[in-house]
């Protein structure tokens, strides 16, 4: 049997029925209205067969008259993948034969270009779906429309959004008419438009009838007849919204900053890597006298800063405070927020629980004595701090008598519990980046940003610099294997290397001091370079393409440098002829900035020694469960907590559900592109409510994070593990963190959607020379690979040719 009634599907039937027969299904178990009609099976497309008897027998059950037969693939409505508009509906349809053409039709448009495209961006193998086909008594509306139970565009889970045309709906989801807008707050409305009060306020209570069945917010397709009943055609998740923060027990508002991008990493942290990174990031903010939970939304990192704003104290410096690590963005969010009447100072300071305000003067007098004896003497601020980070390397090494999961579980709690926050690598870490920040106010009116980031050009005792060098002394040492480097794809090379069967290029030696390094290297659950050296060879392969020895990266390095030097002398000449006192400090700070900016890295490059033997170690223990039949594979365990990795290893729970639930929303999460800079506890994306940032036309602004001017074509990059950059491409990234760096040495500039002048990506653009513009908004997104853009990192600016 190939036709079942509709009223027959289910949701566990998705494989049988599509995404839209079983949602259809599940309305009608419900109650709701929802017009009479059956589902060609997807079975019945998979075996080849279009069964004319039966689809004629359910027409003629029907009544016949006419209908609106609609797509249902196996991959369509579905909670990360909504295919609206991907896949063909005709619409009153009349006779069986006229019936039979045009279930082929929905079937053939399985196959089309848009829907290919569709899967393909999202992933689906196109070889595994297949399309039922849904057939429904036509309703005839003088209204229809579209109902979000949440505001898609500003995230907003108290709001509901309207579109209503009279007429077919059609003319609402094809975007083929003007539609009337409606946003429902809960204050009643005055009839206007198509749609009456009446009908707003039954919106709304279906809205919140069918978000409370489903347990998430839907995206409902409705039409109301002559009769003035409401049909349900359609409800199905809403698949742009990001995930809600936690619910709390809060009456008032709360905000939430994303902190990943501050470390390069807009990518979903897996489970074991998110618990790892919040108590590390909540040390390191205690350790500077600062106290934020530190929340998992969607698998990214944001930090509950509502006590901050909230506090009368804290508020103040706190839009200065994000300037350095934040950027712009997040601090245009922020002072929106600050002037939000729900987010008024109370009386009493919120920003400090018990013990804080001392352990605050604590670290205070701490970081005096270690910032001032960094600026002192720099040079042995910065011996003390690499043999600080060599002993982290020594220290992270695991005991040699590790036999069993549970002795491995246990060295790996306590690695978590251990508190290597060395004085000796902080202090001369933040002193560098106050060192870098402060003259940018001490010369206002005497010398603009880029003529401060030319300074901070080129500067030395960065170890992401000397790995991307290192690299490219490899390259230049390739010989008589360059051309197997470059014809042979990474993955291959990566998998020749790791099985020895590779000419030695110097690879080994290259991975033994940075293989603990990778793209989003702070997430635990992320191979090293080590385990999979694929983005390294991709790299080698980009640098092998440089062929003017003046482009080589070692002799850009060296003239940004002794181009900052010149720019040194030079600006603090002009400076000390027009403000004395203020040119000289401004000279010192910049001159102990070239000393120790660069070092902001090493603190970040230590901590990857105890991750990469944590790491190691998990991996065996998720070894040892894959052959008891505890986990479907190894690294499984990165999607689990240690909590829950104790229960399995000491107890045998079977958490192999919760592993493959995990992965799917991670995988669902990947694909995700845009990352909201703020959220409000209610799911409001703060930027999206902000004022548009007025541009001329043909231009995208953002923040110059590096001096300079370039014309080429922009190269978009998702994965630098598997990016192909010719000499002279513009690199426009989401974010970048030091995995990413090794493409800098090919690209002609840098433009990313998010970032702060002190991030890594413009820092090391700096170091090379190579203007960058960050924070322009859904600039992977506006500027496509091979469009000619010009990059002005003077003007903060970016114009698409």
């Amino acid at each position: 049997m190939h036709v079942i009634a509709l009223s027959q599907a289910t949701t566990e039937m998705v494989d049988l029925v599509g995404g839209k027969a079983a949602g259809l299904g599940e309305l009608i178990r419900r109650g709701e209205h929802v017009p009479e009609g059956f589902c060609v099976t997807a079975e019945a497309h998979r075996l080849g067969v279009l069964p004319e008897a039966e689809i004629i027998a359910a027409y003629e059950r029907l009544g016949g008259g006419p209908v609106a037969v609609r797509s249902s693939a196996t991959a369509e409505d579905l909670p990360d993948a909504s295919f609206a508009g991907q896949q063909d509906t005709v619409l009153n349809v009349t006779g069986a034969a006229e019936v039979i053409a045009a279930i082929g039709t929905c079937r053939d448009s399985l196959h089309n270009h848009r829907a290919t495209a569709y899967r393909d961006a999202r992933r689906i193998d196109s070889q595994e779906v297949w399309m039922a086909v849904v057939v429904q008594r036509m309703v005839t509306p003088t209204v229809a429309g579209v109902l979000f139970t949440a505001n898609p565009v500003t995230g907003r889970r108290d709001e509901m959004v309207v579109d209503a045309a009279p007429g077919l709906g059609t003319t609402v989801v094809d975007g083929a008419t003007t539609v009337d807008h409606y946003v429902l707050d809960g204050v009643d409305r005055d009839d206007a438009g198509c749609l009456t009060s009446a009908h707003l306020a039954g919106l709304r209570v279906t809205g919140e009838r069918l978000q409370a069945q489903f347990g998430c917010p839907q995206d409902v397709e409705w039409a109301i007849d002559a009769d003035d009943v409401l049909w349900l055609l359609q409800s199905r998740p809403i698949t742009t919204l990001f995930p809600a923060p936690p619910a709390t027990d809060k009456p008032l508002p709360r905000v939430y900053l994303e902190f990943g991008h501050v470390q390069g990493m807009l990518r979903p942290v897996t489970p074991m890597g998110m618990a790892t990174l919040r108590a590390q990031i909540t040390a390191m903010l205690a350790a500077l006298g600062v106290r934020v939970e530190i929340v998992d939304i969607g698998g990214r990192l944001y930090g509950d800063l509502t006590d901050l704003a909230r506090d009368r104290s804290s508020r103040r410096r706190l839009v200065k405070l994000l300037a350095v690590d934040f950027g712009p963005r997040a601090q245009a969010v922020m002072r929106h927020v600050l002037a939000d009447p729900r987010f008024a100072p109370v009386g009493g300071g919120t920003g400090r629980g018990a013990g804080q305000g001392a352990a605050s003067l604590r670290t205070a007098g701490r970081a005096v004595v270690g910032i001032l004896r960094a600026l002192a003497r720099p040079d042995t601020a910065r011996i003390r701090m690499f043999r600080a980070v060599e002993q982290m390397r020594v220290r992270s090494a695991a005991p040699t008598d590790l036999r069993t999961s549970a002795d491995r579980l246990r060295f790996v709690r306590e690695a978590q519990d251990a508190d290597d926050s060395a004085d000796a690598i902080m202090w001369p870490i933040v002193a560098g980046m106050l060192a870098a920040a402060l003259p940018a106010a001490l010369l206002k009116g005497i010398a603009g940003p880029d003529e401060i980031h030319a300074v901070l050009a080129g500067m030395p005792h960065n170890v992401t610099i000397e790995m991307d060098l290192a690299l490219w002394r490899l390259a230049q040492g390739a010989g008589d294997h360059r051309q197997l480097l470059l014809d042979t794809p990474p993955d291959e090379l990566a998998a020749r290397h790791l099985s020895g069967t590779l000419p030695d290029i110097g690879m080994t030696a290259f991975l033994d001091e940075y293989g603990h390094r990778g793209v989003a290297e702070v997430d635990l659950g992320v191979p090293r370079w080590a385990e999979d050296p694929t983005p390294v060879f991709a790299a080698l392969a980009n640098y092998l393409r440089v062929t003017d020895p003046r482009q080589g990266p070692d002799k850009r390095f060296h003239r940004a440098a002794v181009a900052a030097e010149a720019a040194l002398e030079e600006l603090v000449a002009r400076a000390r002829r027009r403000r004395p006192v203020r040119g000289r400090l401004a000279g010192f700070l910049l001159r102990r900035a070239r000393s120790l900016a660069g070092l902001r890295e090493a603190g970040k490059f230590a901590g990857l020694y105890p991750l990469r033997e944590t790491r190691r170690h998990l991996l065996l223990i998720g070894a040892d469960l894959h052959g008891a039949g505890l986990l479907d594979q190894s690294d499984d365990i990165m999607f689990l907590t240690l909590d829950e990795a104790h229960s399995v290893v000491h107890q045998g729970v079977d958490l192999r559900g919760v592993v493959a639930a995990r992965r799917a929303v991670h995988r669902r999460e990947l694909r995700r592109r845009s990352v909201p800079v703020a959220l409000l506890s209610d799911g409001t994306d703060v930027e999206a409510v902000l004022p548009a940032t007025a541009a001329g036309e043909g231009t995208l602004v953002g923040v110059g994070a590096s001096a300079g001017r370039v014309t080429g074509p922009a190269r978009v990059v998702h994965d630098p593990g598997t990016a192909h950059l010719e000499p002279g491409d513009v690199l426009v990234a989401a974010t970048t963190d030091p995995g990413w760096t090794p493409l800098f040495l090919t690209a002609a500039a840098l433009v990313t959607d998010t970032g702060a002048v002190m991030a890594h990506g413009p820092t090391v653009a700096r170091e090379y020379g190579i203007p960058a513009v960050i924070c322009v908004p859904d600039a992977t997104r506006t500027i496509t690979t091979g469009q000619l853009v010009t990059v002005d990192g003077g003007a903060g600016t970016v114009t698409l040719h």
